[in-house]
């Protein structure tokens, strides 16, 4: 191997950059691990081949008879394994379903075992804003600024929601803002189907203590999540449905809205995103 100390500087952020994009972003331990000087797992022992029947050689070409596998080879019993998807998702609703206040879930939250993206996040995501507020807004995951600091909506994106909700007179102390998962996938990839199933009871309960009169579901993740549909965002943005669960009084009105993300990299959107404002602001002014 070179020595790291000649290695040209470009090559060197070239191959953090190669890292950080395949979502190997995070440290887990103080002092590397070098694979290489692990040793291979030893083979394991076979038991001798019986002799055919009659004794003397086996005839060419003829299959050997089996015989039984003494008890000394028998394998050991299975290490535990994850929580399948169904498995996490009956856990969680189970959990989650126990909780009586905001507090109880997210403690019941931080417990939670059933979806590996725990294993990899620095923090758990539970919520920022004001529990009473009449507005509850629901984006996708956590990024690497939401993960570092476990609060969501906080960096560049968060800024851009934070302006967007000024023009029309709110901001963090009159709204509520959650996202469908408490953990950062890594590297900012698009959560799976099985880590928002397993993720999903909790925000389901999250709404019924929170009892918002309406729901803001933020980018087609969020969007398609809470209202069980299959359309894209650019579809389903400024149209007003209802969201109904059996721990709500009825149903709540919902206007999804595109992601500040996506309005970052689409600039032109915005006008489309200030329509929806427009949109929220009146229904909040009639409720």
């Amino acid at each position: 191997m070179s020595d790291p100390s000649h290695t040209p500087a470009a090559d060197i952020l070239a191959a953090l950059r190669w890292h950080a994009d395949i979502g190997c972003d995070e440290a887990i331990s103080d002092e590397p691990t070098d694979w290489t000087t692990f040793a291979a797992r030893p083979a394991v022992a076979r038991a001798p081949m019986a002799p055919p029947p009659g004794g003397g050689a086996a005839r060419p070409g003829a299959t050997p008879a089996a015989t039984p596998r003494a008890a000394s080879y028998a394998p050991a019993p299975a290490a535990s394994q994850p929580l399948g998807a169904s498995e996490a998702g009956a856990s969680a609703r189970a959990r989650a379903k126990e909780a009586r206040t905001l507090e109880e879930l997210e403690s019941a939250l931080r417990a939670f075992d059933g979806c590996p993206l725990k294993a990899t996040a620095m923090n758990t995501v539970f919520a920022d804003g004001n529990p009473d507020a009449r507005v509850m807004l629901i984006g996708e995951a956590p990024g690497e600024d939401e993960d570092r600091q476990g609060k969501p909506f906080v960096g560049v994106s968060g800024k851009l929601l934070d302006r967007m909700l000024a023009q029309i007179g709110l901001d963090r102390t009159n709204v509520y803002i959650s996202n469908i998962l408490p953990w950062r996938p890594p590297g900012n990839r698009s959560p799976t189907q099985a880590e928002i199933a397993a993720c999903l009871p909790f925000l389901e309960r999250h709404v019924e203590l929170i009892g918002p009169k309406v729901l803001v579901p933020l980018g087609g993740t969020s969007a398609k999540t809470l209202l069980n549909r299959a359309e894209g965002i650019t579809r389903l943005r400024g149209q007003w449905f209802d969201y109904s669960s059996p721990g709500l009084p009825g149903s709540v009105p919902v206007i999804p809205m595109l992601h500040p993300a996506y309005l970052l990299r689409n600039p032109i959107a915005k006008r489309e995103a200030w329509r929806d404002l427009l949109a929220l602001k009146q229904k909040i002014l009639n409720i």
